[in-house]
């Protein structure tokens, strides 16, 4: 058995934040996945499925981000499960929009969640970040991380829940690679791959201007041109 938990704050007020994306992944992962409808426990909203042929429970904590720790850990203990046995979605600042790490133990980031989870359940189980780029003025990321995700944002956010939940069984079979290979294919591989035309009419430019300046430059060397050439020109070329 698995737990994946994702992070977040309770409540409408806080529903479209970004320090909510833990909250939207496993949303979107219920929806596109055989759980079972959500329910109170473990100070949490749970549901119960199955992924990979696993049991797995999701696990959004409801004691506000700082406290997460209370609601994993309490669900870690009840079914006699170890850290490596966790998994944890969260927001990162120190990622680009749209990007995501994954990886065993390391630090909290100065995540309060993380931080919480860390005391309750110790720091070897796995943590899933979804980068939402950081604002660049320390005094700023209060706001940024408690804001909104713009209208813009869902251009990559969108495929980023949407592939992550159609995927979620490589995260029960820990097939980490494959999984970021897949999610950074639907929010980075097109914008790369349009950028691409625009350089060609660049490097064409200079070929037709390299070609122009070349051409002056090729004389014929017989036929009529070439008689008419050696009459204006003298025999300077010989």
């Amino acid at each position: 058995m698995q737990i994946i938990a994702g992070l977040g704050n309770p409540g409408a007020k806080y529903a479209g934040n970004r320090h909510n994306i833990g909250f939207m992944a496993l949303d979107a992962i219920h929806r596109k996945n055989p759980f079972s409808p959500w329910s109170k426990k473990f100070k949490a909203e749970i549901s119960e499925g199955e992924l990979a042929g696993e049991k797995v429970l999701l696990v959004k904590p409801q004691t506000f981000m700082n406290l997460s720790g209370e609601s994993v850990g309490e669900a870690m203990r009840f079914y006699k499960l170890a850290p490596k046995d966790i998994v944890a979605i969260y927001d990162e600042l120190d990622l680009a929009p749209g990007k995501a790490r994954i990886k065993v133990g390391g630090g909290h980031g100065g995540h309060n969640g993380i931080k919480s989870i860390d005391a309750h359940c110790g720091k070897d189980y796995r943590r899933l970040r979804l980068g939402i780029g950081h604002p660049g003025v320390k005094e700023l990321v209060t706001n940024h991380v408690l804001g909104d995700f713009a209208k813009a944002d869902h251009v990559w956010l969108d495929p980023l829940l949407d592939e992550l939940a159609l995927n979620a069984d490589m995260l029960v079979r820990g097939e980490d690679s494959q999984l970021m290979n897949k999610l950074a294919l639907a929010t980075g591989s097109k914008p790369d791959a349009e950028k691409a035309p625009a350089q060609k009419p660049a490097g064409q430019s200079h070929i037709r201007q390299a070609r122009n300046h070349a051409q002056p430059k090729i004389l014929p060397t017989t036929g009529p041109m070439a008689e008419m050439l050696k009459k204006l020109l003298g025999n300077k070329g010989e």
